[in-house]
């Protein structure tokens, strides 16, 4: 191992989490190498929405503007994958092309994926007119007949919120029985003037690359332009769990436990972004990111000052 490998800050993970991290370090002068795999959540959308003064801009655009901007304070970047770490001291961390790089902090911006329903024709639009979440596309696509495709009964609350964006929604039961639902979701269903729908989705209707229509099992075809579904969060979090991270359950998958820092139960080692919470939108990841690194900052200051006057 030469010196040339080794880092304050290693960051796994180059969306806006793990590059807003990356930026502050640098901007500390500290040596930090991010590791991105090149598979950002938001890579299906072709904007993202509620950032401001970044409202509209391509996820693309973003990232790639935010490693220009890295690059400037001289943070490395490596297109590779973390697939192993282990510490021993510093934190060795194993890269796919066979690279270990070592480093005395952690950062893990890994995210999650989006495991969609099986339904033929959902994963191929998906961010497209496909969506899940209205925050991010109900502006664009507001006033349009919209559909949600429901998961669970949970999915009620999905169908009440886009209903703020239309006027005309279809919430399709697929495989949930209209038993399922209590009386108080029947009633706020139709108090927010949701057309349930029962029976088996079979597919979708796809006409010169636009979403037309819901087919059922039976046939049936309801022509929508939009149908909100709700992906299974799945958390990149395999190498906390190597490390030992403490975890929590939720409704959402299985995430570390974090302070207000993101600093998770392993000393030295902080989490970010969709690693943390499955809401965590752009610009939630990013503050997240910058908050991870302002204490990193701090507390390898802090180290370096004890070992320096015979603390540790």
């Amino acid at each position: 191992m030469t010196e040339n490998e080794r880092y304050d800050v290693v960051i796994v993970g180059g969306g806006a989490a793990g590059l807003s991290a990356a930026l502050l370090l640098g901007r500390a002068r500290r040596r930090a190498l991010v590791v991105d795999a090149g598979e950002p959540r938001n890579a299906p959308s072709a904007h993202m929405q509620g950032y401001l003064s970044r409202d509209g801009m391509p996820p693309a655009e973003f990232l790639a503007a935010g490693r220009e901007e890295i690059a400037r304070y001289g943070v490395e970047l490596v297109r590779d994958r973390a697939v192993d770490v282990a510490r021993d001291g510093d934190f060795a961390v194993a890269l796919a092309g066979g690279r270990t790089v070592r480093a005395r902090r952690l950062v893990v911006a890994t995210g999650l994926r989006d495991e969609l329903p099986d339904v033929p024709g959902v994963a191929e639009r998906f961010g497209r007119d496909v969506l899940h979440c209205p925050f991010c596309h109900g502006w664009e696509v507001r006033d349009e007949p919209f559909g949600v495709l429901a998961s669970s009964p949970a999915s009620v609350h999905q169908a009440l919120m886009v209903s703020q964006w239309s006027a005309d929604v279809m919430f399709f039961l697929h495989t949930v029985a209209e038993e399922e639902l209590s009386d108080l979701d029947l009633r706020r269903l139709a108090a927010a003037g949701v057309k349930v729908v029962p029976g088996e989705v079979a597919g979708l209707v796809v006409g010169d690359d636009r979403l037309t229509g819901v087919r059922l099992a039976d046939g049936t075809v309801h022509g929508r332009s939009v149908l909100y579904v709700g992906p299974r969060p799945v958390p990149q979090t395999g190498l906390l769990e190597k490390l030992g991270a403490e975890m929590h359950e939720t409704p959402f998958g299985t995430y570390p436990v974090v302070d207000p820092t993101g600093l998770t139960s392993v000393p030295g080692v902080w989490a970010a972004g969709n690693a943390v919470g499955f809401a965590e939108q752009v610009v939630h990841a990013a503050s997240g990111g910058y908050r991870a690194a302002t204490a990193i900052v701090g507390d390898l200051l802090t180290t370096d000052l004890d070992a320096a006057v015979g603390e540790v």
